[in-house]
């Protein structure tokens, strides 16, 4: 770490649990954010003002007008631009320190698992159920930390998927492709400060995975009603014959 990189994190470096070698943690890792909206732009920030040393961003949208009310990477003159484009030249103009692999579009079965396979943290900002189980079942092959968060409306949702631990949950173990219903911000609206507050958390989240410090929201679901302030929180069990973590399952 260089003077530079020492006065830039100092903050940080301060906090007796995170200290320098917390830090060097953070520089020397890799997060990949599936999904620059409304939870990865928030997500992303943090991120890489954290000193993260390599981020990968991936959305296959473009920016538009209705984005701006909560994407606060993006501003009027970036609608038209692929959203990965827009945000890592903010990022970038934010810390120039921070390594950037912009990838606009959707990964292929083979391209999601390579990409989870190099990542020390992988963080679900996507909204709907098909990209969830996907980025799941690879981080449970991978065993690689997720942080999956979700908002819609007033409310919004956050845990950790963390396979390294024999008794952790997974995504499947929760939700059935069969019985979900996807509904989007376009067709149910959100407000939002609601999906800033849970973007915010999954930047924590990840933060504590890398450093190693702190109690993640492993095995846990924290549960956000932004009409009245209230937090829940369920435990979270996995289930023996989920098809993607259980014993039954056919992924190794």
């Amino acid at each position: 770490m260089n003077d530079e990189q020492l006065l830039r994190y100092s903050r940080q470096i301060m906090l007796q649990p995170m200290d320098i070698a917390g830090q060097e943690k953070l520089l020397a890792s890799r997060v990949l954010i599936l999904g620059v909206g409304g939870l990865g732009c928030p997500a992303a920030q943090y991120l890489a003002t954290a000193g993260v040393g390599h981020i990968v961003l991936v959305d296959p949208d473009t920016v538009d007008a209705t984005n701006l009310q909560r994407q606060l990477l993006y501003s009027t003159e970036d609608c038209g631009t692929p959203k990965v484009i827009a945000a890592q030249r903010r990022l970038s103009a934010i810390n120039n320190d921070v390594e950037f692999d912009s990838i606009h579009g959707c990964l292929s079965e083979r391209e999601l698992d390579e990409q989870v396979s190099k990542a020390n943290v992988v963080l679900d900002c996507t909204d709907n159920f098909s990209s969830r189980f996907a980025i799941n079942a690879a981080c449970v092959k991978h065993k690689t930390p997720l942080v999956s968060g979700a908002a819609i409306g007033f409310s919004g949702q956050l845990t950790v998927y963390d396979r390294r631990q024999s008794n952790s949950p997974c995504y499947r173990c929760l939700y059935d492709e069969q019985s979900n219903e996807n509904l989007t911000c376009s067709q149910s609206g959100v407000l939002g400060p609601v999906v800033g507050t849970i973007g915010v958390m999954q930047a924590l989240e990840a933060i504590k995975i890398i450093a190693g410090i702190g109690k993640t929201l492993n095995g846990r679901l924290m549960i956000f009603d932004a009409m009245t302030m209230d937090w829940q929180t369920m435990g979270l069990e996995a289930d023996p014959d989920c098809p993607v973590c259980g014993h039954q399952s056919p992924i190794t």
